[in-house]
């Protein structure tokens, strides 16, 4: 998606500055300016996605976590 929205902010600008009125170029401009908005951050989501840890870590790792102590990674069951 953010290929997809990067190209579209390229394309923006090209349309941006091949136009000739006024208004266009004001409309493209305002386009590409939101999309390169938006695509800084999808970028930047999928940069924190991928190095993100787990969600998966039960109330007992949690806890070892608080301590200072690597978790286990296993999962407990609630009693």
């Amino acid at each position: 998606m953010r290929w997809l929205l990067l190209a579209l902010t390229v394309f923006a600008f090209v349309l941006c500055f091949t136009r000739h009125s006024a208004g266009a170029w004001g409309f493209w401009l305002l386009v590409g300016l939101v999309g390169i908005f938006a695509t800084a951050l999808a970028f930047v989501q999928a940069r924190i996605a991928g190095r993100a840890r787990d969600d998966s870590l039960s109330e007992y790792d949690l806890k070892r976590l608080r301590e200072g102590k690597v978790p286990l990674k296993h999962e407990r069951t609630p009693r």
